[in-house]
């Protein structure tokens, strides 16, 4: 900085590029806290411009040198550094560098491919850089809020017991133990839960989660999740804990101020008004529910579709819409498995499209009455099961939310979803199964009897939604060891299976466990969306491609035939064929350039 003129000073960081004027040699010099201007002049010191002639991208250097403000016109105040450049008196090359496969420089970007196999020259560019500092704030604003509030970190196994808990298990044989295997956790959560057996009221970790599941966008074979876990809490206590965790991160990393209390929604409402349980309520947009009006229409779909026990709902985006966008949206929602969208115009005497003249005065009055439609709004209906209904409507809502710029995409809206169903039926197998997981409370009114009544079980447990993504899950867990046990049994879990596979936690609740509930909150997904991302592999420093492979190391691999041996394991028909065929695939040239 200017401040720093004619001091001294050593500098050490990769060269990002090299500039050759009438024998004096520019250099900027690239290190995790930006880019400075190094000058090699034969009058200031001749006796390091060989080497100077030899720097290359991404050598890596040490610089002694003075600091010196630039010439007037020469300021470059695109850097924070832009006043001032440092005359060399000393060079040291630490590494070179080959030609690197990327370039790191943040306005030319490789293949994702090229960019996770050279993952650490990725990494380099200042864009990723800081996505990493911003993730560490995160981390570090989560880490001093819970120390100011009485919470112990406490570190959980990852190598544990394999236990149901939604996905497939990483599992990994036991060298001492042949035959036998541990897993990788899909969550800390039977372990937190012992440590609120052991006293340990107050807890949290950022812990490492592994799931074996298909990967999208905002999915990784590993993840991080802000883990907690209270005893003697309420859900209404915890959830206003959360909010001011959030409220917290929000402020230190981003200087947003975060409204408290978040809105809270049964999960019944807002399936009603959004037609899913993640709703973005940075617009308001709802969903009106007119099947009690279709069926006194004359319009054979909506009769049909009432007759057979399905809904008639419908969007109203409040904006004059032309017969061409009409028709996109039509195509749209059969895209998303719809049979098609019917539509109206609101006019100053009623509606109009192709189906108004199958629906009466009376009718046309009661859907403006409704949806409050103004003249000139054009209403959309979807009419199907109740499922397929929401699910297409909810995705038309967004996408008109988006087309029609609704909304200001750097807001930030929370809300709670609670009151969840606690079982939900599985078709394929014929039998109940927990929406969320199996250690969650029933709340108060069903504990007696949910066995008799299960699909009107509700949970006392809870999503957090950030601007229409889930963030979190928590409940109340279940803390009696008898009706632990029920629940195990009602989804098919005997008593032997109960005790093989869940013994430790049902005995440890004989001791006297407290009352208790947590949260795990997504770490990967919150930083990224803090950011305006969709994507959490761009704020995580290694993460694996959509295939769970890292093309940098090169993982999964095959082991050694004595790691093999000594762990019992062989290869049949199917890893055989497959190694066969990573063995004969090509690897990719990435072409090089200067």
């Amino acid at each position: 900085r200017k401040e720093n003129v004619d001091e001294s000073v050593v500098l050490n960081g990769w060269v990002h590029s090299r500039r050759d004027h009438g024998g004096i040699i520019f250099i900027d010099l690239r290190d995790r806290y930006g880019l400075t201007q190094v000058v090699f002049d034969p009058n200031f010191n001749n006796e390091f411009m060989s080497q100077a002639e030899s720097l290359r991208r991404e050598f890596c250097i040490e610089v002694k040198g003075v600091v010196k403000a630039r010439r007037e016109g020469m300021n470059n105040p695109n850097l924070p550094t832009g006043d001032v450049e440092v005359f060399v008196s000393e060079l040291k090359i630490i590494n070179k560098s080959d030609i690197p496969p990327i370039e790191v420089d943040d306005r030319k970007e490789a293949s994702e491919e090229v960019r996770l196999k050279y993952r650490f020259l990725d990494l380099r560019r200042p864009t990723m850089q800081n996505k990493l500092l911003f993730r560490h704030n995160v981390a570090k604003a989560a880490r001093e809020f819970f120390n100011k509030n009485d919470f112990m970190e406490i570190e959980t196994p990852l190598l544990v017991k394999s236990t149901p808990e939604g996905a497939r298990d990483y599992v990994v044989p036991s060298r001492v133990n042949p035959g036998l295997f541990y897993a990788l956790p899909q969550s800390p959560q039977l372990y937190k839960q012992m440590l609120m057996i052991s006293g340990c009221d107050r807890y949290y970790q950022l812990a490492r989660c592994l799931r074996d599941e298909d990967l999208r966008s905002d999915r990784q074979p590993e993840h991080t999740q802000i883990d907690l876990e209270m005893s003697f809490v309420t859900a209404d206590e915890l959830r206003g804990f959360v909010e001011k965790l959030m409220a917290h991160i929000f402020k230190e990393t981003l200087d947003v101020e975060i409204k408290v209390p978040f809105t809270r929604l049964t999960y019944k409402e807002s399936m009603a008004k959004y037609g899913n349980d993640k709703p973005d309520l940075r617009y308001e947009l709802e969903l009106t529910d007119i099947t009690n009006t279709a069926e006194k229409s004359d319009f054979s779909v909506f009769k049909e579709v009432v007759a057979n026990g399905g809904i008639v709902k419908c969007v109203n985006p409040e904006k004059e819409l032309g017969r061409k966008e009409i028709d996109k949206y039509i195509e749209f929602c059969q895209q998303q498995g719809a049979k098609g969208m019917a539509w109206v115009r609101v006019t100053e005497t009623g509606l109009e499209s192709s189906i108004a003249k199958f629906l009466s005065d009376e009718v046309q009055q009661e859907i403006i009455q409704k949806t409050g439609a103004k003249p000139g709004s054009v209403l959309m209906f979807i009419a199907d099961t109740k499922k397929k209904t929401n699910f297409v409507l909810s995705r038309l809502r967004n996408k008109l939310a988006d087309d029609l710029e609704l909304y200001n995409k750097k807001d930030f809206e929370f809300c709670w979803i609670y009151d969840f169903p606690l079982f939900a039926w599985n078709e394929d197998d014929k039998r109940w199964e927990p929406e969320h997981h199996i250690f969650s409370m029933p709340k108060p009114e069903f504990v007696d009897d949910f066995e008799e009544r299960p699909g009107d079980v509700l949970g006392d447990l809870w999503d957090l939604v950030l601007n229409g993504t889930e963030m979190s899950s928590g409940s109340i867990r279940v803390s009696d060891p008898q009706l632990q046990s029920r629940m195990l049994n009602f989804i098919g879990i005997a008593e032997e299976e109960a005790e093989e596979k869940f013994g430790f936690l049902l005995n440890a609740y004989k001791y006297g466990g407290p009352s208790h509930g947590g949260v795990g909150i997504g770490l990967d997904r919150l930083v990224a969306m803090m950011i305006q991302l969709t994507d959490i592999r761009e704020v995580m420093a290694f993460p694996k491609n959509k295939n769970a492979e890292c093309p940098m190391d090169e993982s999964p691999n095959k082991v050694s035939d004595l790691q093999m041996k000594e762990l019992h394991l062989q290869y049949d028909d199917v890893a055989k064929k497959n190694l066969e065929k990573k063995s004969e695939a090509p690897e990719e040239v990435v072409k090089e350039e200067e």
